[in-house]
């Protein structure tokens, strides 16, 4: 079993068993001063996190992963430069780019391409495997058809996706990248943080699932999916 936790803006705790059978946590883009987060840093000060997954080095999505990183040890995961601006603040990081398998041996970890800006390095969706769970977090994107191969390759259980529209893709263009992807469930991000990004995610449920058979799960900030 998996457990996906949205705490806001693109903030998510992902629980999984990993490739060697053991529990592993997960954070992406760990923005946890967030307006919306329901957590404060402390709770992260002395937990066992083993990687801290970061899309984009936007200051509300880098976040807070260097602090976190430096209390728990935990890796920061990323572009090669991220990884190499995490390292030179003193932190562990693993630097790849977009292409295949990440060389982890406990959780397969894939940078993906997604259409946006990043000051370091280019920005990435991620996918994250593990025995039980397939988790596309896609970052902040606008809609592009190659993610169609990212449903053929890595079949995804979940897919988290941005739809606030104005930096990311909006409803709309969300509905269509369910359609590509064809996960089993679609959670909705990155909207209501500012009125920028106003977004109603009740609308994006009803046009997908009237649409496809994937099933949206609309989560409020602290809240939980157990999937299966």
């Amino acid at each position: 079993m998996g457990i996906v936790k949205y705490l806001g803006h693109s903030f998510f705790e992902i629980v999984l068993t990993g490739l060697d059978d053991a529990v592993k946590t997960v954070l992406i883009d760990p923005w946890i001063e967030n307006p919306l987060s329901p957590v404060k840093k402390s709770e992260y000060s002395e937990r066992r996190i083993d990687y801290i997954i970061v899309t984009h080095d936007h200051g509300d999505h880098l976040g807070n992963a260097i602090e976190v990183a430096g209390h728990t040890g935990a890796p920061i995961v990323g572009v090669y430069e991220i990884a190499l601006h995490a390292q030179e603040q003193g932190v562990k990081a693993i630097g790849g780019n977009i292409g295949g398998a990440l060389a982890i041996p406990d959780v397969e970890i894939v940078l993906t391409p997604a259409l946006h800006s990043s000051n370091r390095g280019v920005p990435v969706g991620v996918v994250v495997k593990g025995r039980d769970l397939t988790i596309y977090h896609a970052g902040d994107t606008g809609l592009f058809s190659e993610m169609e191969l990212i449903g053929e390759l890595y079949s995804p259980d979940i897919a988290l996706l941005p739809i606030g529209g104005h930096f990311t893709m909006g409803v709309r263009e969300a509905v269509k990248a369910v359609e590509l992807l064809k996960p089993k469930y679609a959670i909705p991000m990155h909207y209501n943080t500012f009125p920028l990004i106003k977004a109603d995610p009740q609308v994006f449920k009803q046009l997908v699932e009237s649409k496809t058979s994937t099933k949206v799960v609309v989560l409020k900030p602290g809240e939980v999916f157990a999937y299966p």
